[in-house]
């Protein structure tokens, strides 16, 4: 394809280069693209005498025991209720509550600013729409600490016939913290539909969706310059007209145990990143127009960990997950399944030509079912990618290189690999290695490359039976 993208920088001030290279048709330089006490009573003997008292009231001491110790005991239930009574108040979240009302929302987080930070706990079952435009959000800037506590269907949303802006940003200095929140129905025409963070800023999302949000820029759900923390969230449905539909970042991202899925974006149609950590959950059913439907790492380091990274589509180039201008990927116990794109299905890695040579490392993972309709279904590599424990099967190529494509010099070694049951319409069912490109099986370490169709490998594979 060697369509070069067409260099966009839209970034606002401050900005790394958020929608610089992402901007591509093809990605450059591409061809296929976790006792109580126990009570003892002793009975009398026999013959004892009982004593009788002569005071009424007066007792044995037996029972003058008795009573003592269960005195005792009570105290200390008491002492003990009064403690884990203590304890739960010690554990309830202490903060403002807000009434149901957008403006006391407004209010609350305006003084917060001013006086340094707060907690503020929203009210449960209720939606605070906002109606006004402050400076391209809903809400006020976050410029101090301020966590937002939500409950059971806690949601702040954009009323449907106001101005254009997203719901809430996070400047430098801010510290937003959101609990149990949904933000939903921003829409911007600068970057970040949702949330937005600047350079100095940071968010930390906890069990909270980013939902429906729109932007004409960059990060449909979240756009991130500073630093940004998902736990247990979902960033779904969210659109971006440049890259990041779920989200775009030239910060540290981390995102663990949570759904980015089924957001659109020209490039990056999940996530859209300079460097990423990704760990568990799911980044599926994305589409970008252009190229990388599912994930793109641009010039840094992304490392996703027991992740699903299945059913994503791009119209052009890279269905799964595309690593390019020399970023570093590391895959583990990743599956990376039914991806869809013009060319290169699963993964592509790019060579010098794309303005550096990119990396990845895939170890106990599964490239399985992905579909290109052109070259390279399952990989497809120009720079240096390792295989270990890795299986690659059932990947189909419309052209060559039905698993893996390897190509304009790039360098593929597999280390206890299968590549299995792959198709491809031209040759190199299993494997197709490209002039000046190297494919090193180590068959001793238990690689194998069998039943692919037309045929295992073609051109330059040692070791591989065609």
């Amino acid at each position: 394809m060697n369509q070069l993208l067409h260099d966009h920088e839209p970034a606002p001030p401050g900005g790394r280069r958020a929608s610089s290279r992402w901007w591509t048709v093809g990605l450059a330089g591409m061809t296929g693209l976790t006792l109580s006490a126990v009570g003892v009573t002793v009975a009398p003997a026999a013959d004892a005498v009982v004593r009788t008292p002569t005071i009424a009231g007066d007792r044995s001491s037996t029972d003058d025991d008795r009573s003592q110790r269960n005195d005792r005991n009570h105290d200390q239930d008491r002492n003990r209720g009064e403690k884990n009574k203590d304890w739960r108040k010690q554990a309830e979240p202490k903060g403002v509550p807000i009434p149901c009302k957008a403006d006391a929302l407004i209010a609350a987080i305006t003084l917060a600013n001013a006086r340094g930070g707060a907690t503020l706990n929203l009210a449960t079952k209720c939606t605070y729409t906002l109606t006004a435009n402050i400076d391209g959000a809903g809400l006020p800037a976050i410029t101090t600490p301020i966590t937002l506590n939500g409950g059971e269907h806690t949601t702040i949303t954009r009323a449907a016939a106001a101005d254009q802006f997203r719901i809430l940003t996070v400047d430098t200095g801010g510290n937003l913290t959101l609990n149990r929140l949904k933000i939903t129905g921003g829409q911007a025409a600068e970057n970040g539909g949702g949330i937005s963070v600047a350079a100095g800023g940071s968010a930390v999302i906890n069990h909270s969706k980013i939902l429906d949000n729109i932007t004409s820029q960059g990060g449909g759900g979240i756009f991130n310059q500073g630093t940004v923390f998902v736990t247990g969230s979902s960033v779904n449905r969210n659109v971006a007209g440049e890259t990041g539909g779920g989200v775009s970042s030239s910060g540290p991202l981390r995102v663990v145990k949570s759904q980015i899925d089924r957001n659109t974006a020209n490039v990056g149609g999940g996530v859209a990143a300079a460097g990423a950590s990704v760990k568990g959950g799911s980044i599926a059913g994305n589409r970008a127009a252009l190229s990388a439907g599912g994930m793109l790492i641009d010039d840094g380091i992304g490392t996703v960990v027991g992740t699903h990274v299945t059913g994503n589509t791009a119209g052009d180039a890279v269905g799964g997950i595309a690593v390019i201008d020399g970023g570093q990927l590391t895959l583990r116990r990743v599956g990376l399944t039914d991806n869809t794109a013009g060319s290169s299905g699963g993964l592509f890695v790019s060579g010098p030509i794309s303005n550096g040579t990119s990396f990845a490392v895939i170890e106990d993972s599964l490239i399985k079912n992905n579909n290109a309709g052109s070259d390279g279904g399952g990989v497809s590599n120009q720079g240096i990618t390792i295989l270990r424990r890795a299986t690659v099967a059932g990947n189909e190529a419309e052209g060559q290189g039905g698993g893996i494509y390897n190509t304009l010099g790039g360098a593929v070694r597999l280390f206890d690999t299968k590549v299995v049951k792959n198709v491809a319409v031209t040759d190199g069912g299993g494997i197709f290695n490209g002039a000046g490109g190297t494919v090193e099986l180590n068959i001793a370490s238990g690689t194998v490359v069998v039943k692919n169709r037309p045929d295992n490998c073609s051109g330059d594979v040692p070791g591989c039976a065609g």
